[in-house]
Protein backbone atom coordinates (compact mmCIF):
# COMPACT_ATOMS: atom_id res chain seq x y z
CA UNK A 1 0.00 0.00 0.00
CA UNK A 2 1.56 3.45 -0.69
CA UNK A 3 1.37 6.75 1.43
CA UNK A 4 -1.16 7.53 -0.37
CA UNK A 5 -3.43 5.00 -0.48
CA UNK A 6 -2.97 4.73 3.31
CA UNK A 7 -3.49 8.41 4.03
CA UNK A 8 -6.98 7.77 1.70
CA UNK A 9 -8.05 4.61 3.51
CA UNK A 10 -7.34 5.94 7.48
CA UNK A 11 -8.71 9.66 6.47
CA UNK A 12 -12.25 9.59 7.64
CA UNK A 13 -11.69 7.66 10.53
CA UNK A 14 -8.87 9.93 11.75
CA UNK A 15 -10.92 12.46 11.39
CA UNK A 16 -13.88 11.51 12.62
CA UNK A 17 -12.71 12.34 16.26
CA UNK A 18 -12.18 15.95 15.88
CA UNK A 19 -15.33 15.57 13.74
CA UNK A 20 -17.86 14.31 16.45
CA UNK A 21 -16.22 17.06 18.77
CA UNK A 22 -16.58 20.18 16.24
CA UNK A 23 -20.01 19.74 15.22
CA UNK A 24 -20.64 19.60 19.13
CA UNK A 25 -18.64 22.74 20.24
CA UNK A 26 -20.50 24.03 16.85
CA UNK A 27 -24.00 23.92 18.05
CA UNK A 28 -22.79 25.13 21.39
CA UNK A 29 -21.41 28.19 19.90
CA UNK A 30 -23.76 28.57 17.43
CA UNK A 31 -25.96 29.46 20.77
CA UNK A 32 -23.36 31.90 22.05
CA UNK A 33 -21.33 29.76 24.16
CA UNK A 34 -17.69 29.39 24.10
CA UNK A 35 -16.79 26.05 26.05
CA UNK A 36 -12.92 25.65 26.33
CA UNK A 37 -13.15 22.61 27.88
CA UNK A 38 -13.77 19.88 24.87
CA UNK A 39 -10.27 18.06 25.45
CA UNK A 40 -11.42 17.27 28.85
CA UNK A 41 -15.22 16.35 28.05
CA UNK A 42 -13.64 13.78 25.59
CA UNK A 43 -11.41 12.20 27.89
CA UNK A 44 -13.68 11.73 30.28
CA UNK A 45 -15.66 9.72 27.56
CA UNK A 46 -12.37 8.10 26.00
CA UNK A 47 -12.13 6.71 29.35
CA UNK A 48 -15.65 5.85 30.19
CA UNK A 49 -16.21 4.19 27.16
CA UNK A 50 -12.94 1.98 27.23
CA UNK A 51 -13.91 0.71 30.57
CA UNK A 52 -17.42 -0.26 29.63
CA UNK A 53 -15.94 -2.46 26.52
CA UNK A 54 -13.14 -3.73 28.60
CA UNK A 55 -15.63 -5.39 31.06
CA UNK A 56 -17.79 -6.62 28.52
CA UNK A 57 -20.64 -3.71 28.22
CA UNK A 58 -20.50 -3.77 24.26
CA UNK A 59 -19.70 -0.79 21.86
CA UNK A 60 -23.29 0.60 22.00
CA UNK A 61 -23.34 0.71 25.36
CA UNK A 62 -20.27 2.28 26.14
CA UNK A 63 -21.14 5.02 23.55
CA UNK A 64 -23.86 5.70 25.65
CA UNK A 65 -21.93 5.72 28.81
CA UNK A 66 -19.59 7.79 27.67
CA UNK A 67 -21.85 10.39 26.08
CA UNK A 68 -23.72 10.44 29.38
CA UNK A 69 -21.11 11.01 31.20
CA UNK A 70 -19.49 13.77 29.48
CA UNK A 71 -22.73 15.20 29.42
CA UNK A 72 -23.42 15.67 33.73
CA UNK A 73 -19.64 16.87 33.28
CA UNK A 74 -20.30 19.74 30.71
CA UNK A 75 -24.06 20.54 32.95
CA UNK A 76 -20.84 21.53 35.63
CA UNK A 77 -19.91 24.19 33.39
CA UNK A 78 -23.29 25.26 32.15
CA UNK A 79 -24.10 25.65 35.35
CA UNK A 80 -21.71 28.14 36.46
CA UNK A 81 -21.36 29.74 33.17
CA UNK A 82 -24.95 30.12 32.59
CA UNK A 83 -26.58 29.96 36.44
CA UNK A 84 -24.03 32.84 37.55
CA UNK A 85 -22.75 34.28 34.27
CA UNK A 86 -19.05 32.90 35.08
CA UNK A 87 -16.51 33.67 32.52
CA UNK A 88 -17.01 31.39 29.69
CA UNK A 89 -13.26 31.30 29.51
CA UNK A 90 -12.42 30.45 32.85
CA UNK A 91 -15.19 27.69 33.49
CA UNK A 92 -14.02 26.29 30.41
CA UNK A 93 -10.26 25.76 31.12
CA UNK A 94 -11.25 24.43 34.70
CA UNK A 95 -13.73 21.99 32.88
CA UNK A 96 -10.51 20.60 30.67
CA UNK A 97 -8.21 20.20 33.63
CA UNK A 98 -11.36 18.43 35.73
CA UNK A 99 -11.93 16.11 32.58
CA UNK A 100 -8.34 14.81 32.08
CA UNK A 101 -7.89 14.66 35.59
CA UNK A 102 -10.93 12.53 36.28
CA UNK A 103 -9.96 10.44 33.27
CA UNK A 104 -6.15 9.78 34.55
CA UNK A 105 -7.85 8.81 37.91
CA UNK A 106 -10.70 6.40 36.65
CA UNK A 107 -8.16 4.74 34.02
CA UNK A 108 -4.93 4.42 36.25
CA UNK A 109 -5.35 0.30 36.22
CA UNK A 110 -6.27 0.05 33.30
CA UNK A 111 -3.16 1.57 31.43
CA UNK A 112 -1.86 -0.17 28.36
CA UNK A 113 -4.78 -2.72 28.17
CA UNK A 114 -6.51 -3.07 25.21
CA UNK A 115 -10.29 -3.79 23.91
CA UNK A 116 -11.70 -5.21 20.79
CA UNK A 117 -12.47 -2.39 17.93
CA UNK A 118 -15.30 -2.56 15.21
CA UNK A 119 -15.17 -4.17 11.72
CA UNK A 120 -15.11 -2.28 8.55
CA UNK A 121 -18.14 -2.20 6.63
CA UNK A 122 -17.20 -1.56 2.71
CA UNK A 123 -19.52 -0.36 -0.23
CA UNK A 124 -19.42 -2.93 -2.75
CA UNK A 125 -18.02 -1.70 -6.44
CA UNK A 126 -16.87 1.73 -4.43
CA UNK A 127 -14.64 0.14 -2.17
CA UNK A 128 -12.65 -1.68 -5.12
CA UNK A 129 -11.58 1.05 -7.00
CA UNK A 130 -7.88 1.96 -7.15
CA UNK A 131 -6.52 4.17 -4.67
CA UNK A 132 -9.81 6.34 -3.33
CA UNK A 133 -11.57 2.49 -2.83
CA UNK A 134 -10.17 2.97 0.67
CA UNK A 135 -12.36 5.85 1.24
CA UNK A 136 -15.72 3.75 1.63
CA UNK A 137 -14.58 0.78 3.83
CA UNK A 138 -15.03 2.51 6.94
CA UNK A 139 -16.51 1.48 10.73
CA UNK A 140 -20.34 1.81 11.38
CA UNK A 141 -19.37 4.69 13.27
CA UNK A 142 -17.65 7.02 10.87
CA UNK A 143 -20.81 6.04 8.45
CA UNK A 144 -23.01 7.87 11.44
CA UNK A 145 -20.89 10.40 11.74
CA UNK A 146 -21.43 11.72 8.06
CA UNK A 147 -25.12 11.53 8.24
CA UNK A 148 -24.83 13.68 11.70
CA UNK A 149 -22.99 16.23 9.41
CA UNK A 150 -25.72 16.34 7.35
CA UNK A 151 -28.29 16.68 9.40
CA UNK A 152 -26.77 19.67 11.48
CA UNK A 153 -25.85 21.01 8.33
CA UNK A 154 -29.61 20.73 7.20
CA UNK A 155 -30.62 22.02 10.96
CA UNK A 156 -29.08 25.21 10.83
CA UNK A 157 -29.42 25.35 6.70
CA UNK A 158 -33.57 24.88 6.63
CA UNK A 159 -35.14 24.11 10.26
CA UNK A 160 -36.63 26.24 12.63
CA UNK A 161 -34.23 24.74 15.64
CA UNK A 162 -31.71 25.75 13.46
CA UNK A 163 -33.13 29.31 13.35
CA UNK A 164 -33.34 29.41 16.81
CA UNK A 165 -30.12 28.58 17.84
CA UNK A 166 -28.68 31.05 15.65
CA UNK A 167 -31.12 33.61 16.89
CA UNK A 168 -30.30 32.92 20.39
CA UNK A 169 -26.69 33.57 19.68
CA UNK A 170 -26.61 36.50 17.78
CA UNK A 171 -28.69 38.45 19.31
CA UNK A 172 -29.90 36.57 22.63
CA UNK A 173 -32.28 39.90 24.33
CA UNK A 174 -34.19 40.13 21.05
CA UNK A 175 -34.78 36.37 20.80
CA UNK A 176 -36.01 36.47 24.66
CA UNK A 177 -38.36 39.34 23.93
CA UNK A 178 -40.35 37.30 21.46
CA UNK A 179 -40.21 34.39 23.81
CA UNK A 180 -37.53 32.62 23.68
CA UNK A 181 -35.93 30.88 27.09
CA UNK A 182 -32.32 31.83 26.41
CA UNK A 183 -30.92 29.80 29.41
CA UNK A 184 -32.20 26.68 28.68
CA UNK A 185 -31.64 26.78 24.76
CA UNK A 186 -27.88 27.11 25.76
CA UNK A 187 -28.49 25.09 28.54
CA UNK A 188 -29.17 22.18 25.98
CA UNK A 189 -26.71 23.48 23.09
CA UNK A 190 -24.40 22.91 25.49
CA UNK A 191 -25.26 19.72 26.53
CA UNK A 192 -25.34 18.18 23.36
CA UNK A 193 -22.04 19.67 22.42
CA UNK A 194 -20.84 17.35 25.84
CA UNK A 195 -22.53 14.75 24.02
CA UNK A 196 -20.31 14.49 20.86
CA UNK A 197 -17.31 15.40 22.93
CA UNK A 198 -18.04 12.11 24.74
CA UNK A 199 -18.98 10.49 21.74
CA UNK A 200 -15.53 11.63 20.00
CA UNK A 201 -13.59 10.38 22.71
CA UNK A 202 -15.34 6.99 22.84
CA UNK A 203 -14.52 6.10 19.40
CA UNK A 204 -10.77 7.53 19.77
CA UNK A 205 -10.40 5.10 22.76
CA UNK A 206 -12.35 2.10 21.65
CA UNK A 207 -12.41 2.15 17.94
CA UNK A 208 -9.74 4.39 16.42
CA UNK A 209 -6.98 3.43 18.95
CA UNK A 210 -8.77 0.52 20.73
CA UNK A 211 -6.41 0.99 24.01
CA UNK A 212 -6.36 2.90 27.18
CA UNK A 213 -3.05 5.27 27.71
CA UNK A 214 -3.35 8.66 30.01
CA UNK A 215 -3.59 11.87 27.40
CA UNK A 216 -4.41 9.61 24.62
CA UNK A 217 -6.79 12.45 23.49
CA UNK A 218 -3.78 14.39 23.23
CA UNK A 219 -4.92 17.61 22.21
CA UNK A 220 -7.70 16.54 19.72
CA UNK A 221 -10.15 19.00 21.94
CA UNK A 222 -7.84 21.99 21.21
CA UNK A 223 -7.97 21.33 17.54
CA UNK A 224 -12.02 20.56 17.26
CA UNK A 225 -12.04 24.02 18.92
CA UNK A 226 -9.79 25.32 16.11
CA UNK A 227 -11.77 23.87 14.02
CA UNK A 228 -14.88 25.50 14.06
CA UNK A 229 -12.89 28.92 13.81
CA UNK A 230 -11.38 26.98 10.63
CA UNK A 231 -14.67 26.07 9.35
CA UNK A 232 -15.62 29.78 10.22
CA UNK A 233 -19.00 28.34 11.91
CA UNK A 234 -19.99 26.20 8.66
CA UNK A 235 -20.89 22.83 8.80
CA UNK A 236 -19.19 21.94 5.17
CA UNK A 237 -15.84 23.79 6.23
CA UNK A 238 -15.39 22.04 9.82
CA UNK A 239 -16.34 18.69 7.79
CA UNK A 240 -13.27 19.43 5.00
CA UNK A 241 -11.30 20.80 8.14
CA UNK A 242 -11.45 17.32 10.37
CA UNK A 243 -10.54 15.71 7.07
CA UNK A 244 -7.09 17.58 6.43
CA UNK A 245 -6.28 17.13 10.01
CA UNK A 246 -6.90 14.02 10.37
CA UNK A 247 -5.20 13.64 6.77
CA UNK A 248 -2.14 15.45 8.37
CA UNK A 249 -2.09 13.19 11.11
CA UNK A 250 -1.81 10.60 9.14
CA UNK A 251 1.57 11.89 6.87
CA UNK A 252 3.83 10.91 10.24
CA UNK A 253 2.72 7.38 10.73
CA UNK A 254 3.32 6.97 6.42
CA UNK A 255 6.27 9.02 6.29
CA UNK A 256 8.02 6.61 9.25
CA UNK A 257 6.57 3.43 6.95
CA UNK A 258 8.41 4.77 4.14
CA UNK A 259 11.39 4.82 5.95
CA UNK A 260 11.91 8.67 5.83
CA UNK A 261 14.84 10.16 8.40
CA UNK A 262 12.35 12.47 9.86
CA UNK A 263 12.12 13.05 13.85
CA UNK A 264 8.98 11.14 15.07
CA UNK A 265 8.71 14.25 17.20
CA UNK A 266 8.60 16.89 14.38
CA UNK A 267 6.12 14.03 12.47
CA UNK A 268 3.42 14.20 15.91
CA UNK A 269 4.05 18.04 16.11
CA UNK A 270 2.20 18.21 12.40
CA UNK A 271 -1.42 18.66 13.27
CA UNK A 272 -0.86 21.24 15.84
CA UNK A 273 1.79 23.06 13.37
CA UNK A 274 -1.00 23.18 10.59
CA UNK A 275 -3.86 24.15 13.12
CA UNK A 276 -1.25 27.40 13.98
CA UNK A 277 -0.51 27.87 10.02
CA UNK A 278 -4.43 27.74 9.42
CA UNK A 279 -5.75 29.96 11.74
CA UNK A 280 -3.26 32.47 10.90
CA UNK A 281 -4.31 32.49 7.54
CA UNK A 282 -8.16 32.73 8.39
CA UNK A 283 -6.96 35.68 10.60
CA UNK A 284 -6.22 37.61 8.24
CA UNK A 285 -9.65 38.22 6.11
CA UNK A 286 -11.34 39.69 9.38
CA UNK A 287 -14.56 40.00 6.49
CA UNK A 288 -15.30 36.07 6.67
CA UNK A 289 -15.15 35.98 10.52
CA UNK A 290 -17.33 38.77 11.15
CA UNK A 291 -19.66 37.60 8.30
CA UNK A 292 -20.47 33.81 9.74
CA UNK A 293 -18.93 34.82 13.49
CA UNK A 294 -21.34 34.66 16.51
CA UNK A 295 -22.36 37.82 17.80
CA UNK A 296 -22.38 37.24 21.56
CA UNK A 297 -20.16 34.07 21.57
CA UNK A 298 -18.73 34.26 24.96
CA UNK A 299 -20.93 37.17 26.43
CA UNK A 300 -23.80 36.01 29.63
CA UNK A 301 -27.13 36.87 28.72
CA UNK A 302 -28.52 39.21 31.35
CA UNK A 303 -32.53 39.74 31.64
Amino acid sequence: MSAVDFILAGMLAAATPFLLAALGELVAERAGVLNLGVEGLMAIGAVIAFIVVYHGGGHLLAFLAAGLGSVLLSMIFAGITLGFNANQVAAGLALGILGQGLSALFGKSYESLTVTTLPKIAIPGLSQIPVVGGLFSQDIVVWISLVVTIGIWAMFAYSKVGLILRAVGENPKAAHAIGYPIVSIRFAAVAFGGMMAGFAGAYASTIYTPLWADGMIAGRGWIAIALVVFGTWLTSRIFLGACLFGAVSLMGLAAQASGLAISSQLLACLPYLVTIIVLGIISVDRRLLKLNGVASLGEPFER
